[in-house]
């Protein structure tokens, strides 16, 4: 399986091209989320055509929000400055030293499926650590992820991690600094409402309120330091739109939506190049797209990554090894 990273190159220069970058992922993290034995229905993964998509899913209130944790992940992996800045100022109130910050995807999934995937394995090392705000020697990362995977899935299995550590299976993220190798356990919540703290838990990303002015905060009640980021003009709002599209889109039946679901002419003409394309596999759709996103906004990395499979008591690490960094060409 090859584990896709995007690098964002240049600013955006049009609506309608930094739409389609933003889709492509929600397109991917939703064939991701698809369960295996519906899959087997149609063959693979990298068989599921575009029209498909929508007969196949069964949409779920956590739809939205498992998109969000993929694009804050993805966001932060190619460097978009609007989420970038905010996460950078969460992790200097967390007291994360280093200047290179990065994102670790902990995606167990909350579909039913029996696999997470860690996109960013390369980065955990034997000395990465994670800082759980509590006083003593930091735990390793790399000597507890696995215990954390198994107490995602087994109450019982959560005894077994360092009491510093003890809620750190809620995690979606795990964020910090490369050259540090310091990281801290984030939870991620497209309904601020639902942000919860927890033992091992030190960031908690959520949309903001109203105002434009929304700067990170320490949360005394929850333990945390939570990074609102931006609507207007800002991530949140590519975001939602990109989403929108491709909502708008499944219920069209992967046809056009009508004026009255996407009004506006630049998210009609990003859901025309996906209607366009419906009757081919959604990964060919992903690539075939890249063309038609910015010119050199996106730079993909393709890596060694780890599928990690958890039988009842059982954990299975598969490594897969991907092709080095490719630059997307020119358009």
């Amino acid at each position: 399986m090859d584990i896709r990273t995007e690098v964002q190159r240049n600013p955006v220069a049009d609506e309608v091209s930094a739409l389609v970058a933003v889709v492509r992922p929600i397109l991917t993290g939703l064939l991701w989320g698809l369960k295996e034995d519906v899959v087997a229905e149609v063959g693979t993964r990298e068989d599921v055509k575009l029209k498909m998509l929508p007969r196949l899913r069964r949409p779920g209130d956590g739809d939205c929000g498992i998109c969000f944790e993929y694009a804050i992940h993805d966001a932060m992996r190619r460097g978009d400055q609007a989420v970038v800045e905010r996460v950078d100022a969460a992790l200097k109130l967390c007291n994360v030293p280093g200047a290179s910050p990065d994102s670790i995807l902990f995606a167990v999934e909350k579909t039913g499926s029996e696999q997470f995937i860690d996109t960013a394995r390369e980065l955990v090392t034997e000395e990465s650590r994670i800082l759980s705000g509590t006083r003593g020697q930091p735990a390793k990362l790399y000597k507890h992820i696995e215990g954390i995977a198994q107490a995602f899935r087994r109450p019982t299995a959560r005894a077994a991690l360092p009491w510093s550590i003890s809620g750190l299976w809620k995690a979606d993220l795990f964020l910090g600094t490369t050259d540090s190798d310091r990281w801290v356990g984030t939870s991620v919540k497209i309904n601020p409402d639902r942000l919860e703290g927890a033992r091992g838990l030190r960031v908690g990303i959520v949309p903001a309120s109203h105002t434009e002015t929304d700067a990170p905060y320490k949360d005394d009640r929850r333990n945390l330091v939570v990074c609102p980021l931006l609507h207007d003009g800002n991530f949140m709002q590519v975001f939602y739109e990109g989403w929108q599209i491709v909502q708008a889109f499944l219920t069209a039946d992967a046809h056009l939506p009508t004026e009255a679901a996407l009004p506006r002419p630049p998210m009609r003409e990003v859901a025309r190049m996906l209607a366009d394309r419906r009757e081919y596999p959604v990964i060919e759709v992903h690539d075939a797209l890249i063309a038609f996103s910015q010119p050199h906004l996106l730079e993909t990395r393709e890596h060694r990554a780890n599928l990690v499979i958890t039988r009842g008591d059982s954990v299975e690490v598969q490594s897969v090894l991907a092709p080095q960094a490719s630059a997307i060409p020119d358009v």
